[in-house]
């Protein structure tokens, strides 16, 4: 009998090829069909590979950015947030853009600098006491705390471990939930809606196709097409993703065998751990 994993990645993987050709001939009715189906493969696929997974709220859910409430949460509350939209690994300058891009409430980049050393001490003083920790990605080879990557620890090792590829999957991951919440979200005011398209225009700077065909500066003050950068990350992503989850699993599972439960969340700095260069 088939492996229901290997089954959904090769449909995940049939789907994006046909998005491409869709999107190729012009077809955005059936790119749009098939990309609802991509989405649900997807979600699938995270039920079947989160060992613990996290409650995660769909882009067509975020929030808007008016009211109080998002003004009175604590700044490890709007990180969850943000995080949860992305649903990969992210540098604090990114954090911030996505808060101010999609949620209210205030989140100063000097609040993160101290955020990681309190949610271990946290976790330290009383293991467990919180929902979920801030913690660290892990380095692929080292286990170690990866600078500057925060992550959630409800989500699985898989998705909190960076290889040597996870970088660029991650940002095409994450360029692809950014586009999602944009043409999810309805902005409260025209400035939240420039910023979340400002995010997303620096993702797409950086995405082969993901920018209008217009050339040199024309192409900046171009409308953007949000529908135009998922298609293209995803056409990207298809070609890293598989060597990258191997990595990613291949190193997970050596940390579950050798790793305390703590330095599963936070990293160790002690030893190069299951080595091959071990003398």
């Amino acid at each position: 009998m088939s492996d229901p994993l290997d089954v959904l990645e090769k449909s995940i993987a049939d789907l994006r090829r046909a998005i491409r050709d869709a999107s190729a001939v012009g077809d955005a009715e059936r790119a749009g069909m098939l990309r609802a189906q991509l989405r649900r493969a997807e979600r699938a696929w995270d039920t079947l590979i989160d060992v613990d997974p996290a409650p995660v709220a769909p882009a067509v859910e975020i929030p808007p950015r008016t009211g109080a409430t998002g003004a009175l949460l604590p700044a490890r509350e709007h990180v969850h947030r943000a995080l949860t939209l992305l649903r990969a690994p992210a540098a604090p300058k990114l954090i911030v853009n996505v808060h101010e891009a999609f949620f209210s409430g205030e989140l100063p980049p000097t609040k993160l600098s101290s955020l990681r050393r309190d949610e271990e001490r946290s976790y330290r003083s009383a293991p467990g006491a919180r929902p979920y920790y801030l913690c660290p990605a892990l380095a692929h080879d080292l286990l170690a705390p990866a600078r500057a990557l925060l992550t959630l620890s409800t989500w699985p090792l898989e998705r909190r471990i960076i290889g040597p590829l996870s970088p660029r999957v991650d940002f095409l991951g994450s360029a692809i939930r950014v586009g999602e919440a944009v043409l999810a979200a309805t902005p409260s005011t025209d400035n939240a809606g420039h910023l979340a398209t400002r995010l997303l225009r620096r993702f797409a700077t950086n995405i082969p196709n993901a920018l209008p065909h217009s050339h040199g500066s024309r192409a900046q003050s171009d409308p953007l097409d949000p529908e135009r950068v998922i298609d293209a990350a995803h056409a990207e992503l298809e070609v890293h993703l598989d060597a990258d989850h191997r990595t990613r699993v291949e190193s997970a599972t050596r940390a579950r065998k050798q790793l305390r439960d703590d330095e599963q969340l936070f990293g160790t700095r002690l030893r190069r751990v299951g080595s091959e260069h071990q003398a």
